[in-house]
């Protein structure tokens, strides 16, 4: 797990200046180590140059660092994260291993390019961010793993101005750093994106200019900076194909992941809040061999969000050496500033994943196993029972013509009422009018039930000057198309599936846990997030995966054995700090003096006065305003003013 960097350009000290100024700023991403190299000249002039931090995990030795160089071609990789079929990729090379320089991933992932270009990356599993560069065609490949848990972000300058074409990194943060791009802008796009989902989709990104590779993307480059082709290397599995999976492939493939996410040079924790996810990990774990399994929960004052009874339960169960950390709303205020400079973009979530990795990284720990996923693999979620529902109604209804938009706000009248405190509520069946005016896909649907707010509440709270640019179901068009395509023949609940994966799961969780675990020098891991467990996954039965939806049945099943199951029998309940209280209490001040901040606000792409009511009806107790709402709003324009970006 690291931080890489690069530039295609002259080899100028002004690059190598630009070039450090991206690795110093990803600093907290690899404490153990930093290293450069540069390509010889092209006849262009231009070369490539790569930065890189490393966080060692695999091979600690100096034979591990990057940027590496492949002995025998000369070309060169720097690569974030981990490969974790390397060994079985090792094996597969033959005698070509004997001359590997290194034990590690990062030497068998350089030898496979090296010998296999491209064709090596449907091999790989694991998460991963890397740019390879081939000596003899002196091209430059940039590519993502396929579930996006690593993150690689670009900047190009077609012009060459300034002696540069094209720039990458890690962190939207570091190609800032760098000064490259004059006068970097907040993109537009953002803002509506951030209003809508509270989070910017990628490939878009909050700075005009830069652009995120996709999940599953690649990207190759010639010498001169110029794109020479960008494409996907994998597709998400839809399971229509291919022997039904049985209840031992499945237990197999849980247990074979986690044992695969296990592998580590160094020694590794695990964050356990309680709930089936985390458990299964933890269980998972000590099947697959581990002999001692170090578990750590955070803890609250508040006792409507303390889990501790519960994971310490789990933790006495399964027999591993458990520790809780408890944090304080002080705790919390003295520590926030740090806590909010971890996420690369603006969320309005990831704090928790930072404290909780801060917590595990003090207690001397560099890897963490997180139960992120399950969810997405079993239909875990509410969208997994409301949403093709109200699909399935929508036929019916749309034959009445023209009265289920009237039938719907009568129906969210009588369910919520009318505004509260002069504010109309935003929770997810108030939009029910929106969602049968629009919603004649599962995606259109998915997309307004996740949304922040209701449309005309968006469309109040987005500045005049850049309202026209709000994107449609709040998805970049390209975005928009490759879903469309990705979805097509899947039946309604493989349909929530892929979309969790790609947008709840891989632009928000995924995002700011490797954001803000990175920012505290912890590498996380996540087994449910794995190509090949989704493949086995995706060959069950329907109804074996899915149902009775929201209960994941199939993982208790496959992940718990030998616990009580009794320990799991009560509500679902994520793993979120006290927000809604602190923000009406300690936090209030500074959250206020921020939302009411006029021209702060309106740099930010908002509109202040309709700011000012949203957080006035907030503070009264207007019924079904969030806090998440107010806190994406805060998290946006603390971002602008922080990084200094504006429209």
């Amino acid at each position: 797990m690291c931080g890489i960097a690069g530039i295609i350009g002259a080899q100028t000290d002004a690059n190598r200046a630009a070039l450090r100024r991206m690795t110093d700023a990803m600093r907290l991403r690899g404490p153990d180590g930093e290293g450069f190299w540069e390509s010889p000249a092209e006849p262009g002039g231009h070369a490539v140059m790569f930065g890189h931090r490393r966080l060692s995990i695999l091979d600690l030795s100096d034979h591990g660092a990057q940027p590496m160089i492949h002995p025998g071609s000369g070309n060169a990789i720097v690569l974030n994260g981990e490969i974790y079929n390397f060994q079985k990729l090792r094996a597969e090379l033959g005698h070509a291993a004997d001359t590997l320089q290194s034990s590690g991933d990062t030497a068998v992932l350089l030898e496979g390019l090296s010998t296999r270009s491209e064709r090596a990356l449907p091999t790989l599993r694991g998460m991963f961010a890397f740019a390879f560069w081939n000596k003899s065609t002196g091209e430059l490949l940039v590519a993502r793993d396929a579930m996006g848990i690593k993150p690689l972000y670009f900047a190009t300058n077609p012009s060459g101005a300034d002696n540069w074409t094209f720039a990458f990194a890690s962190e939207v943060r570091a190609l800032l750093a760098a000064k490259l791009l004059r006068n970097p802008k907040l993109n537009p796009m953002a803002v509506g994106s951030v209003l809508w989902n509270g989070y910017t989709v990628a490939p878009e990104t909050a700075v005009r200019g830069i652009e995120s590779l996709l999940p599953g993307e690649a990207m190759w480059l010639d010498s001169q900076g110029r794109v020479i082709r960008r494409f996907s290397y994998w597709r998400h599995p839809d399971g229509r194909s291919g022997k039904i999976a049985t209840q031992e492939e499945v237990e197999n493939a849980l247990t074979e992941s986690v044992r695969a996410h296990m592998i580590s040079d160094v020694p590794l924790g695990i964050f356990l809040s309680g709930g089936i996810d985390s458990s299964a990990v933890a269980n998972l774990a000590k099947r697959a061999g581990a002999a001692e399994i170090n578990s750590f929960t955070l803890t609250f004052e508040e006792a409507d969000s303390n889990e501790a009874v519960f994971a310490r339960q789990v933790a006495d169960a399964i027999g591993t050496r458990h520790q809780e950390i408890l944090l304080t709303e002080q705790s919390f205020l003295d520590h926030l500033e740090t806590a909010l400079d971890s996420l690369d973009q603006p969320s309005f979530d990831g704090l928790n994943s930072y404290f909780m990795s801060r917590a595990v990284r003090d207690a001397g720990f560099k890897v963490a196993l997180v139960g992120t996923g399950g969810d997405e693999l079993f239909g875990g979620y509410q969208s997994f029972s409301d949403l093709p529902r109200l699909h399935a109604g929508l036929g019916f209804l749309h034959a009445m013509q023209g009265a289920p938009t009237r039938l719907a706000a009568l129906l969210a009248h009588a369910l919520f009422g009318r505004a509260s405190n002069g504010y109309p509520p935003q929770t997810r069946w108030a939009k029910l009018p929106s969602m049968i005016e629009q919603g004649g896909s599962l995606l259109s649907l998915y997309q307004i039930a996740y949304s922040l707010f209701l449309p005309d509440t968006q469309r109040s709270l987005i500045h005049a000057d850049i309202r026209s640019l709000v994107l449609p179901d709040g998805l970049p068009s390209g975005r928009r198309d490759a879903l469309i395509a990705d979805l097509e023949g899947r039946s309604a609940l493989d349909t929530i599936s892929v979309l969790e994966h790609r947008m709840f799961l891989g632009e928000r969780l995924l995002r700011d846990t490797d954001a803000a675990s990175m920012a505290a020098s912890l590498e996380t891991r996540l087994p449910f997030v794995d190509t090949e467990l989704l493949s086995v996954i995706s060959r069950m039965e329907p109804g074996a995966r899915f149902q009775p939806v929201k209960t994941k049945l199939a993982l208790r099943r496959a992940g718990l054995k030998g616990l009580d199951p009794h320990m799991f029998d009560r509500p679902k309940s994520g793993f979120e700090l006290p927000f809604n209280r602190w923000l009406k209490s300690s936090l209030g001040e500074e959250i206020g003096s921020t939302l009411l901040d006029a021209p702060l606000v309106a740099s930010a792409g908002l509109q202040p006065e309709a700011v000012a009511r949203l957080w006035q009806a907030f503070i009264a107790g207007a019924k079904g305003l969030y806090w998440t709402r107010i806190w994406a709003l805060y998290s946006l324009i603390r971002w602008v003013r922080v990084n200094r970006v504006t429209l």
